[in-house]
Parts: C-alpha cells; sequence; structure tokens
C-alpha cells in the first residue's frame, strides 16, 4: 500500500532567509509525518517571495535537519497561492492521497481547492505553539471571505 503524500503549503521567508513560525511549525510537522510513517513523500510547495531562497527549498531545508530523508522529498517552487501550491504539486505526486500540511484555519479551503483537483485530501495542522494569538485571528478571519470565494467561484476547478 503506497502512503499518503504530504504536500506543505508554503508561508513567509524572512530576510536572510530565516523561515517564519508558520513555515517553521509546517515543515517540522511534515517531517514528525514522515517519520510516524504517515506519509511517504513530502512535497515542499512555494516560489520565491521577498527574501530567497523560496519557501519550498526553506521547507526542503528543515525537513532534511529534522533527519528526513532528502529522497522522500520533492520540490514544487514556483507558486505564489494555495491554489498554485496544489496545481503544481499534482506532476510530483505517485498519489492521489494527500495530506495537506497547513494551519488549521487554513485547512478547509486547502482541502475544497484540492478536492475539486480531483485529490483524496485530508489535511493535518501543527500545534499554534508561540504563535501570536491576534495574528492568528487575523489570519482565520482572513479565511472566511476566502473560502466562500473559492467555494462560489469554482477556484480549482
Amino acid at each position: 500500500m503506497t502512503l499518503p503524500t504530504a504536500i506543505v503549503l508554503g508561508a513567509a521567508v524572512w530576510p536572510g532567509g530565516q523561515p517564519s513560525p508558520t513555515l517553521r511549525r509546517r515543515a517540522l510537522h511534515a517531517a514528525r509525518l514522515w517519520h510516524r510513517g504517515k506519509v511517504g513523500t513530502i512535497i515542499a510547495c512555494g516560489g520565491l517571495g521577498q527574501h530567497p531562497p523560496s519557501e519550498a527549498e526553506v521547507i526542503r531545508d528543515l525537513c532534511i535537519a529534522e533527519g528526513v530523508d532528502p529522497a522522500a522529498i520533492r520540490l514544487e517552487d514556483r507558486s505564489a497561492t494555495t491554489e498554485e501550491n496544489l496545481r503544481l504539486a499534482l506532476p510530483l505526486l505517485e498519489t492521489r492521497q494527500v495530506i495537506i500540511v497547513t494551519d488549521h484555519y487554513h485547512a478547509p479551503r486547502a482541502r475544497l481547492v484540492a478536492r475539486r483537483l480531483g485529490l483524496d485530501a485530508r489535511s493535518s495542522s501543527p500545534p499554534l505553539r508561540g504563535s501570536k494569538p491576534r495574528a492568528q485571528i487575523k489570519a482565520g478571519l482572513r479565511e472566511i471571505p476566502a473560502y466562500l470565494w473559492y467555494l462560489l467561484s469554482g477556484k480549482g476547478c
């Protein structure tokens, strides 16, 4: 039986190539899933933002530093949005069963897009330890209209 693939959605890279706390949480959570045998491969998603390197490269480097076999990691390093993360990851997949690694507030929209792309999608979110409550609330509130827009516009189809 083929294990699902973890698709790690990108987040900001800070000056000096440092991962934002969100990006770090997601990458380390994917590494834990791999070590626990929940996923067989990891697709690191995210292109170049304001600061190099790409989000995908930072995710890969964090996973390798956590002991993930480099051969188990694929890079999707061109995307800038959730939809692009998932669409551009499609050619890298060995199975249609995926676990999307993203934050709780973002997971419903990511699953919606993934399912519209024909994926058997679940999500797994890292704990929010160390995150700022105000930032989490703001991000969660931003997701409400974004989810509705995706739902009604048919994005990801």
